[in-house]
């Protein structure tokens, strides 16, 4: 045996004396040296580490004194050079806060900094302790792990997009066994997401807000309280309280985009009135002005919706379906050529008003 083998040999054997000791105690408090030697010993060989890191979480609870030279020791292991000694104390992360559940949010943000890692022996010991957090206190882990979900002047788009990967990919699948008691965690799950679509993507927003209908209190049994919840949501979304700037096709999109995933709700009876509103007084007075490539799109929108509007808001929107049709729909004499679809699509709004 090599001298080095030898001194880990006994680091470990120090170790496992001061567990058997901590194990032994019925008060476990009184045995401060012991849990000092356990931090002192994740300092030293690599194996020596790996069971300190094993232990460090097991007894922390026992010495609220030691208990930040006790974190900075096990987070010293997870910036360890070996990937052996980093997994072994990642994985005792969740150990920490079955007894101390006030730190579930440092733990959390401990994590997500490692949801970077290129390791996939690392990454998939940082998604198991994630898990496993969010199994022990889904409220609270949750409510940890969307902070990192929505875009601040501090967010790290690298992960950012990890985290979101993350609850895509992990939490939303098994959303039935997380959201217990149902009704109050869909709601709050409700509540993150919703504090988390300040500058989303599309491709974002459409994951979010299919996940929201898959849940319960959003079903087929709802109130039509929560179809105008989830509607606020898509108008938040388009932007209905911009200034409309015809040069703004990102705005353009977006409404156009977001329409569509608005009309199940129109169709359980979410009122329309704001997005019809903003189309009448905002963007069908420009319609000319628009790119041609958004023209049909915005078209295709309005007679979507047209089938969903009141009384009052058809008499609103006739005038300025009159005018277009009187515009794309020339009359006979006239050596102007019609446009086909966008005739199609005023005729269909025009008879659903």
């Amino acid at each position: 045996m090599s001298e080095h083998q030898s001194e880990e040999f006994q680091q470990i054997e120090k170790l496992y004396d001061f567990s058997e000791r901590l194990n032994a105690s019925k008060d476990k408090s009184q045995n401060v040296e012991d849990y000092e030697g356990i931090i002192k010993m994740s300092k030293t060989s690599m194996k020596a580490k790996q069971l300190a890191s094993q232990l460090i979480p097991r007894y922390f609870k026992f010495f609220p004194t030691l208990s930040t030279d006790a974190f900075d020791a096990h987070i010293d292991c997870i910036d360890d050079g070996e990937l052996g000694v980093r997994v072994q104390a990642i994985r005792g992360l969740p150990l920490f806060c079955k007894d101390s559940p006030d730190i579930i949010s440092k733990i959390v943000d401990v994590l997500v900094q490692l949801l970077n890692t290129e390791e996939p022996v690392e990454r998939d010991a940082v998604h198991k302790a994630l898990m496993s957090l969010i199994r022990q206190d889904p409220k609270a882990s949750l409510t940890a792990l969307f902070t990192h979900a929505g875009v601040t002047p501090t967010t790290d788009d690298q992960i950012r997009e990890k985290v979101l990967n993350f609850i895509r990919d992990k939490v939303f699948p098994i959303k039935a066994e997380l959201l217990k008691p149902q009704e109050e965690m869909e709601r709050h799950i409700t509540d993150l997401i919703k504090q988390s679509l300040e500058d989303v993507t599309g491709g974002e927003f459409k994951m979010f807000m299919d996940f929201l209908t898959s849940l319960s209190i959003f079903g087929g049994k709802a109130a039509q309280e929560r179809m105008q919840e989830l509607v606020e949501i898509i108008e938040g979304q388009a932007d209905l309280n911009a200034q409309f700037d015809v040069s703004d096709t990102d705005h353009i999109d977006r409404f156009i985009s977001c329409l569509p995933l608005a009309l199940p709700f129109y169709a359980r009876g979410a009122p329309t009135s704001r997005f019809l509103n903003y189309l009448n007084n905002h963007i069908i007075p420009v319609f000319d002005k628009l790119p041609e490539e958004r023209k049909l799109d915005l078209l295709k929108a309005l007679a979507d919706i047209s089938p969903y509007t009141t009384a009052q808001e058809a008499r609103q929107m006739l005038p300025s379906i009159v005018q277009l049709l009187k515009k794309y729909m020339p009359a006979k004499k006239t050596a102007e050529e019609m446009n086909f679809t966008y005739v199609e699509c005023l005729l269909y709004a025009f008879h659903h008003l």
